[in-house]
């Protein structure tokens, strides 16, 4: 059976892997992940950074439609 993992186990280990301080092999070990899942994650969150502030600047964009009627 296939292991699933939080979304809040995966963002730990992709902001850990994104500091650097440790290689990918050595979180994914700890934490009992392939290094290839991981790399996945990290990738994944990477991609989708810029929807972060591109949602954030939409919501802004909609207040202000609302506030301005």
């Amino acid at each position: 059976m296939r292991k699933t993992y939080s979304p809040e186990f995966k963002t730990k280990l992709v902001l850990e892997a994104l500091r650097g301080e440790r290689t990918l092999n050595e979180i994914a070990s700890e934490n009992e992940v392939h290094p290839n899942m991981l790399t996945r994650w990290k990738t994944e969150a990477i991609k989708n950074f810029k929807l972060l502030f591109e949602n954030e600047s939409s919501k802004v964009n909609k207040q202000l439609l609302v506030y301005n009627q």
